[in-house]
């Protein structure tokens, strides 16, 4: 693994701008081609390999917490326990998820796993694709993304509802519409009808007990860019339910346990001594290095890195009234200053490809950037 730096493409914001990619740059950059980084094909087969076994453990995780009745630990409203348990008794469709990895030393380890409404999809699947064709056409990535998606959704469509495939976000939110348009896209190329709705524009018909769209049309079946956690601790949410179409939302919400860092602890307890997972605890069992994290938090807010017992590092935010964990340090290599996370992922049952954010320090927060990458 290397970092190159590079002149960036000239009028590149244009070349971003026309695959509908609006917000490359805000107060800083985000996407940035100043630079990228190289793997060798050996390098790459070990995330592969990594992520696949991840998920594998991922998922006998969420069957011990059903199992144990864990709910507690994650904050998890006890009103949505048994819709938990049944999307996951009754398999309800899931379609992708986002493990966050640092690659160092020849080692790979989990730092997280973005399993309910991860980001950078598009980046990923699309943006850094057609640099890479600019850059040099020669040269492969790690990146089946959008081949991927089409073949599940396929896949999904017997799963699923009589009816439209609703796709939803919060509005005025580019960032998020990109990604929802993009997986909503995806969906159309694999032939389904969809139909895009804000999830500010979702009503509830309490009369025949559904959800309906603008135009008044019931919603069986919704992929969601909105956090379960969200949805669990709203009066809306709730009527999830009572909802009297049952619909598939996707992702389904035996997701909110994995998209809670509650289930670190969890993985290390069921699999400790695992090459590819960290000692996580739900105290820092005296631990000198980890980091602190609250078990729901977003873009790298409220988290606190310890080093010899003394803090190194902390970012605000507004999270951590549920509790933290605490997991131990492993630090991200520094290019020149430059940390990069792996963000490795899964689309159906699959690997699928990565896309690579880095920053100025060690938590990867709201202000990194995403850096494309390609096999030498």
């Amino acid at each position: 693994m290397e970092r190159i730096k590079i002149q960036p493409r000239n009028n590149w914001q244009s070349a971003v701008e026309k695959l509908g990619f609006g917000f490359h740059t805000s107060d800083v950059a985000y996407w940035d081609e100043s630079a990228y980084y190289t793997f060798s094909l050996d390098e790459i087969t070990r995330i592969e390999t990594a992520t696949a076994q991840l998920w594998e453990l991922c998922l006998g995780a969420v069957q011990h917490v059903i199992d144990e009745k864990l709910y507690a630990q994650f904050h998890i409203p006890e009103k949505f326990v048994p819709y938990i348990e049944r999307t996951w008794n009754d398999d309800h469709p899931a379609i992708y998820g986002r493990f966050d990895l640092c690659v160092k030393d020849g080692k790979i380890k989990m730092l997280e796993f973005n399993a309910d409404t991860p980001t950078s999809l598009y980046e990923a699947g699309i943006v850094q694709w057609f640099w890479l064709q600019d850059f040099d056409k020669s040269k492969d990535q790690f990146n089946s993304i959008h081949e991927k998606l089409i073949a599940y959704w396929k896949y999904l469509k017997i799963y699923l509802h009589p009816g439209k495939l609703h796709f939803t976000c919060l509005k005025e939110t580019l960032e998020d519409l990109t990604n929802t348009e993009y997986m909503r896209d995806c969906a159309i190329q694999a032939g389904l009808d969809t139909k895009l709705v804000f999830i500010d524009d979702i009503g509830w018909d309490s009369t025949g007990e559904q959800f309906v769209d603008l135009e008044n049309e019931q919603i069986k079946n919704i992929f969601k860019l909105y956090p379960w956690e969200w949805l669990a601790h709203e009066e809306f949410g709730g009527n999830i339910l009572k909802d009297s179409n049952d619909a598939f939302w996707i992702e389904p919400a035996w997701k909110m346990i994995l998209s809670n860092k509650a289930i670190l602890p969890i993985l290390w307890k069921l699999y400790p001594e695992n090459e590819y997972l960290l000692p996580a605890y739900f105290e820092d069992n005296g631990m000198k290095d980890y980091v602190k994290k609250p078990i729901l938090s977003r873009e790298g807010a409220n988290i606190e890195i310890v080093k010899h017992y003394g803090t190194v590092e902390k970012s605000e935010g507004e999270y951590g009234e549920e509790g933290f964990i605490y997991q131990q340090l492993f630090e991200l290599p520094d290019f020149d200053e430059n940390y990069p996370v792996i963000g490795s992922w899964i689309i159906g049952q699959e690997t699928a490809g990565m896309g690579i954010r880095e920053a100025k320090n060690l938590i990867t927060d709201n202000k990194s950037r995403f850096v494309p990458h390609l096999i030498t």
